[in-house]
């Protein structure tokens, strides 16, 4: 068995031209267009690089976009400030805080002081326990844009077995929602775990999200399973992610590469997410 490959930029792009028709749908009936701010903090160079693409993404669908490149030297207080005239900001319908921070900022607090209607990363407690409780609102761009990647396999998801592996608050435990609420039975593997192999040997879905180099090895994916690889690593200049990627795709049906899977689906799921801000308001 070849796998399948799950691309994310030629599906990303897809859903980019949608987003664009929408938005010039809005200008026909006099609408503005959706507003986006993103805060970077700092000069980390993969941040910038980030930012950077979501500008240009910003760009192509007709959004506003609002970039603040803010020095490291920034004071907690002065960013609090700067969400709070975004939230109150009309034009604007999404904000973003770009991780990591400087280490003077509490970067839980910072993304609770967004509005929950703005947070179009999905990351506010609020729009992460409304899904906790089966009632979606702005969802948390990673597993947003994996459940995109999963729809278009074109697999029943209700009653398969899927292994998470990696528990953070951004992918691991949302996307562990996520699949709860299309009817999958979910293992959450982690660093505590004992035997992360054995539970991703019965999954039909596996998602690693873990940023350590081959992990995930190939001869531990069941035959038929869907493997999407959320992890990023760069190592002399090249790009891996957490899974074997040539001995997992003699086994799977479907696969992510990396980079060009997940990465650009999670942009995506930011424009999605403003976009469906923009038309609520």
């Amino acid at each position: 068995m070849t796998s399948r490959i799950l691309d994310g930029n030629a599906i990303a792009a897809s859903i980019r031209s949608r987003i664009a028709a929408a938005v010039a749908e809005r200008r026909a009936r006099d609408l503005r267009p959706p507003g986006v701010a993103v805060l970077l903090v700092g000069d980390d160079p993969p941040s910038e690089i980030y930012v950077r693409l979501k500008q240009r993404d910003c760009r192509e669908v007709g959004f506003k976009h609002d970039i603040r490149h803010l020095s490291a030297n920034t004071r907690p207080s002065e960013l609090s400030a700067m969400i709070d005239e975004l939230n109150a900001d009309d034009s604007i319908d999404g904000i973003l805080v770009q991780l990591p921070l400087p280490p003077q900022f509490d970067a839980s607090r910072l993304l609770e002081r967004i509005d929950p209607a703005k947070d179009v990363d999905g990351v506010h407690p609020y729009n992460i326990g409304c899904l906790a409780l089966r009632r979606p609102t702005l969802r948390s761009c990673t597993p947003k844009g994996i459940m995109t990647l999963l729809e278009h396999t074109g697999r029943e998801l209700r009653g398969l077995d899927a292994t998470i592996v990696g528990a953070s608050n951004h992918v691991g435990r949302p996307m562990t929602l996520e699949l709860l609420l299309v009817g999958c039975t979910v293992t959450s593997a982690h660093k505590f775990s004992r035997d992360t192999a054995s539970h991703v040997a019965t999954a039909d879905v596996v998602i690693s999200a873990t940023g350590q180099r081959g992990l995930i090895r190939g001869d531990w994916i069941k035959p038929g399973a869907i493997v999407i690889d959320v992890g990023i690593t760069r190592e002399n200049n090249k790009l891996y992610g957490d899974v074997d990627f040539e001995a997992a795709r003699e086994r799977a049906a479907w696969i992510t590469p990396v980079p060009g899977g997940v990465g650009p689906m999670t942009r995506v799921s930011m424009l999605e997410n403003a976009l469906e801000s923009a038309e609520a308001t």
